[in-house]
């Protein structure tokens, strides 16, 4: 099982240290001349600030000793201009270095964002039997908001106040070797347990990330079936999972917090006790004559840097360490690779004519998250150009897998398919699904205007094409009644349409996009009697000169089909016209008594059924 499929709250992947953060190299790569400006403008503000110590001391020492009043307050003009030049080199060196940060962030994340959406968008449903979109979701905006934050601030202050801490250490020991030998020691003690007690923080981080996941699969879940949750009076049952979800990551976020601020705690008082003893030694240096009081001031100045570099450093730690944890589940997320793929030396197909002829040899297939049970067994059929050929049985029977294989959303495990004469796993996945055109029984409509709704079975249509296509949906009537026609923003999921309108504007999707191969799964399930009757023609008039497939419950739409194929558990059972299947009175003609007013006939004849009245009774 690829690692992003795995059960987030029972299975977490180990947690790494903070050089999972080298993941975004190939991210940081485009970008070097802005990095390496970076680099020296922070370098630059880091060596600005480790100049005030040293102008600070030349104050003291060389500002005041002069005896006459006149050249001392001369004296002291021209240190407190050095000291204000130093002050402003500083702010420009710091401002250059947070644009310039800031700039990579922003630009790394959206990188990154477009990297993993691009890549899930290409992922075979398989992915989506064991991944939870909300899961998906929260790591393309909780985990690269981490990443932004560390790339565009909190890494840049992290080496800055390295380089920070170190200049401190370098001065302190050049000015106080003996006494610096010292705090050195009991900082390498400091540091030893830091480190280890800094792993339990990377795993609680990971684990932290992970609850917050798992609390946005459940909301994006139960939002995009609000109407369910409420016919079924499920609000405060709803209400009270997502509560322990957030609870439970309330409870590792407060344990990660817990354990970081033990670290903090640990790391500052260490290092102040170990500084201050060398701020100790360095007063009994003044009062014994040995330093300057200048040189004391450099000193507590140096001190006071490295303690509040040390203090940053401890936090910076811990938010890299937060943000390696959000690195490894976004890796995670790229490295899945789809068991479907394009061929790297793809078949070509024959110029598009009028109808495809389909084979579908010998087939078994088992879904992976169900590899027990066999979806399909043994299926052979084929299908002539612009031949028409229904698929009917009870639900469960394998007719949707036909559909899921013919777009190579799964590939079979034994068999092949061949479209044109040519085995679609060996086609290009854009050639095979350019050929193919789907309504699906559950109509998506995206959340924009009826127009790009439509022109999304063919991006390059022109209005007046989309138009024509919705007309023979029976779709233009609806649409221009519309507040804004062919302009109205439809709402996410076509909130503002029936059932039955959405499916139309399916349908004329698919009719715009003209495909040779015509797939349609209960493509009338939505429809009124009427409407029905309205877009089985428009359908008819698409299916002209096209191969069709037609998956139906409804047997009253498929009558006229050249052929009907009955399946049951994965096989082919029958297959014949209506009137045969009748006649045979087999699986088909028992489905068929509980949808027609008549008994299923005997061999010697076959009536023309009639529709059982389905309308309410009142």
């Amino acid at each position: 099982m690829p690692p992003s499929a795995r059960d987030p709250v029972r299975d977490p992947a180990p947690a790494r240290s903070a050089a999972s953060l080298r993941a975004l190299a190939p991210y940081l790569r485009p970008h070097r001349a802005r990095l390496v400006l970076a680099f020296v403008f922070l370098v630059m503000a880091a060596l600005t600030t480790l100049v005030l110590p040293i102008a600070l001391r030349t104050l003291i020492d060389q500002g005041m000793v002069s005896p006459e009043p006149g050249e001392r307050v001369m004296a002291l003009r021209e240190h407190f201009l050095a000291l204000f030049g130093v002050g402003l080199a500083l702010g420009v060196f710091s401002a250059s270095r947070y644009y310039m940060v800031t700039w990579l962030g922003e630009r790394i994340t959206a990188d990154i964002k477009r990297a993993v959406y691009a890549h899930v968008l290409r992922q075979s449903p398989a992915f989506f039997e064991t991944t939870q979109s909300g899961e998906v979701l929260s790591r393309l905006t909780a985990d690269t908001t981490l990443i932004q934050t560390v790339v565009g601030s909190s890494f840049s202050m992290g080496l800055r106040n390295a380089i920070m801490a170190i200049g401190a250490l370098i001065m302190l020991i050049a000015t106080n070797p003996y006494v610096m030998a010292q705090v050195l020691g009991g900082l390498v003690l400091v540091v030893l347990p830091a480190i280890v007690y800094g792993r339990r923080v990377r795993k609680l981080s990971r684990a932290s990330q992970d609850r917050l996941a798992d609390s946005s699969a459940i909301a994006a879940e139960v939002l995009n079936a609000v109407p369910v949750v409420q016919s079924h009076t499920a609000e405060a049952r709803e209400a009270r999972r997502f509560d322990d979800a957030t609870e439970r990551a309330f409870g590792t976020g407060v344990r990660r917090i817990r354990a970081r601020a033990v670290l903090v705690a640990f790391i500052i008082t260490a290092t102040t006790g170990a500084l201050l003893w060398g701020l100790y030694q360095g007063t009994q240096a003044v009062i014994d004559g040995r330093i300057s009081a200048g040189h004391l001031g450099q000193t507590v100045v140096y001190v006071i840097l490295l303690l509040s570099a040390v203090a940053a450093l401890s936090e910076v730690y811990g938010d890299i360490l937060r943000a390696a944890g959000a690195t490894e589940r976004l890796m995670e997320l790229l490295a899945t690779r789809s068991p479907i793929q394009s061929p790297a030396v793809p078949a070509t197909l024959p110029a598009s004519r009028t109808g495809a002829r389909v084979h579908l040899h010998q087939l078994n297939f088992h879904y992976p998250s169900r590899p027990q049970h066999a979806a399909l067994e043994a299926f052979d059929l084929e299908v002539r150009p612009g031949e028409t050929v229904a698929l009917v049985g009870p639900s469960g029977a394998g007719k949707s897998t036909v559909f899921q294989l013919l777009l190579r959303f799964y590939d079979p495990q034994q068999g092949h398919i061949t479209l044109d004469g040519e085995r679609i796993d060996q086609l290009r996945l854009e050639d095979l699904r350019q050929r193919i055109g789907l309504v699906p029984q559950d109509s998506t409509i995206f959340s924009t205007t009826a127009i790009e709704n439509i022109r999304y079975g063919r991006p390059d249509a022109s209005d007046e094409e989309v138009t024509a296509a919705a007309r023979a949906a029976y779709a233009h009537d609806f649409i221009m009644a519309l507040p804004e026609g062919y302009a109205t923003y439809l709402g996410e999921r076509g909130v503002r349409l029936s059932g039955g309108q959405r499916q139309r504007i399916s349908i004329a999707r698919a009719i715009l996009k003209n495909a040779p191969l015509l797939l349609l799964d209960e493509a009338t399930s939505a429809l009124d009697t009427e409407s029905e009757r309205a877009v089985q023609a428009a359908l008819e008039q698409a299916m002209k000169d096209r191969t069709t497939l037609v998956i139906a419950h409804r047997l009253s739409t498929v009558v006229n089909a050249d052929r009907i194929v009955v399946i049951d558990q994965g096989r082919i059972v029958d297959v014949g016209r209506h009137a045969d299947l009748l006649a045979r009175n087999g699986l088909y003609a028992r489905l068929a008594a509980m949808q027609f007013d008549t008994v299923p006939p005997t061999p010697e004849g076959a009536g023309t059924p009639r529709a059982k009245d389905t309308s309410p009774q009142g």
